[in-house]
């Protein structure tokens, strides 16, 4: 049965690949983004609409349009997040922390908590979450970032907790590096900077993320995948990674 899939920062990366893989699945598709322009033709027949999570009227805007468009939502794909800069705590002075926070906190949570409602009321859903490995293990100079992702996990927790016996499933997939605009947004446009992060090594590409993704939201009603932890090959932690040296 044709399922109405919800993708956030969908014109790009991880999201985009999403919109893909759920469209080749038959699924039909509402893709929000702040990047409107780049959402067009990214899917046939999909409701496109602008969309900036940290912005309640933008939520709720984009999501009428979606529900008019294609229904009652039954796979909201939260994927819109970023990461800003490299500050040390003691460096910081609060403007790219409270970007992140607000996108990748806040802004989840108000997106989720408009379409919670209706999927409890209709007795099925499946929230996804894209989290990071960097929500399991920090590192210097992402410790906002990674408390950003890491606040996702008791998140999803709840909600879980919150919906039992409702139908609703949750799911949070960690990537490990993946090579998306992830480091250009994080550099502010230095694409040189950008390509060193992946420079020697083997990263996953955001259709593997998707792949988890769809794997996730197609399992039987009754089995719910909690985390989905997804790493290279090449790499073991944020710390660790394997760069061939010719």
């Amino acid at each position: 049965m044709s399922r109405h899939v919800v993708v956030t920062g969908a014109s790009s990366g991880i999201g985009a690949a999403c919109a893909r893989a759920f469209a080749a699945h038959g699924d039909r598709l509402s893709l929000g983004a702040r990047r409107r322009d780049r959402l067009t033709g990214l899917v046939e027949g999909a409701c496109i609409a602008p969309l900036d999570v940290t912005s309640p009227t933008s939520i709720e805007r984009f999501l009428a349009a979606a529900t008019a468009a294609h229904g009652p939502i039954d796979v909201l794909v939260n994927n819109a997040g970023l990461a800003r800069g490299v500050e040390k705590i003691a460096e910081g002075t609060g403007e790219a922390w409270r970007e992140m926070l607000e996108t990748n906190v806040i802004g989840l949570l108000e997106v989720t908590r408009r379409v919670l409602p209706t999927m409890m009321a209709q007795g099925r859903g499946h929230i996804v979450v894209i989290g990071s490995i960097a929500g399991h293990k920090a590192y210097p100079g992402g410790g906002v970032y990674c408390g950003s992702k890491r606040a996702l996990q008791p998140i999803c927790e709840a909600i879980r907790m919150e919906t039992l016996g409702h139908g609703i499933r949750v799911t949070s997939v960690d990537p490990g590096m993946v090579e998306t605009e992830f480091s250009v947004v994080r550099f502010r446009g230095d694409a040189e900077r950008a390509a060193k992060v992946y420079q020697g090594t083997r990263p996953l590409q955001a259709a593997d993320v998707a792949e988890c993704v769809l794997f996730a939201t197609t399992r039987p009603a009754h089995v719910n995948l909690d985390t989905i932890v997804v790493m290279p090959t090449d790499q073991a932690s944020p710390h660790h990674v394997h760069r061939a040296t010719t």
